[in-house]
C-alpha cells in the first residue's frame, strides 16, 4: 500500500511560480516511476510530467521549458516546479505512482489568474 499526499497549490498571478510537493509513504519500491497529472474543469485528467527512479524525466509539450519535475528518493518526495504560469495551467494537480503500481494522491488546486 502506498499513500501520496500533495501540497503547495494555491492562487498565483499569470507569470508567477509555484512549487508542488508530493510525499510518498508506505511500501515504496526502489524502482518506480512517479508523475504529475492535472485535470482542469470539464476536461480529462492528463499527464504533465514523469520521472523515473533513475532520474529520467519527460514532459507534455505545453509545459516544456516552464515546469521541472524532480525527486528526492531518500525522503520519498517528488516536486513540480512551475514557472511562467498561465491561466490555462489552472487545474487540480495530482501526484501519481505510475509504476510498478498505480496510486494517486488526493490532488491540490492550482489557480492562475490573468
Amino acid at each position: 500500500q502506498v499513500q501520496l499526499v500533495e501540497s503547495g497549490g494555491g492562487l498565483v498571478q499569470a507569470g508567477g511560480s509555484l512549487r508542488l510537493s508530493c510525499v510518498a509513504s508506505g511500501s515504496i519500491p526502489s524502482f518506480n516511476v512517479m508523475g504529475w497529472y492535472r485535470q482542469a474543469p470539464g476536461k480529462q485528467r492528463g499527464l504533465v510530467a514523469t520521472i523515473t527512479s533513475g532520474g529520467a524525466m519527460s514532459y507534455v509539450d505545453s509545459v516544456k521549458g516552464r515546469f521541472t519535475i524532480s525527486r528526492d528518493s531518500v525522503k520519498n518526495m517528488v516536486y513540480l516546479q512551475m514557472n511562467s504560469l498561465k491561466p490555462e495551467d489552472t487545474a487540480v494537480y495530482y501526484c501519481r505512482m505510475v509504476r510498478p503500481w498505480d496510486y494517486w494522491g488526493q490532488g491540490t488546486q492550482v489557480t492562475v489568474s490573468s
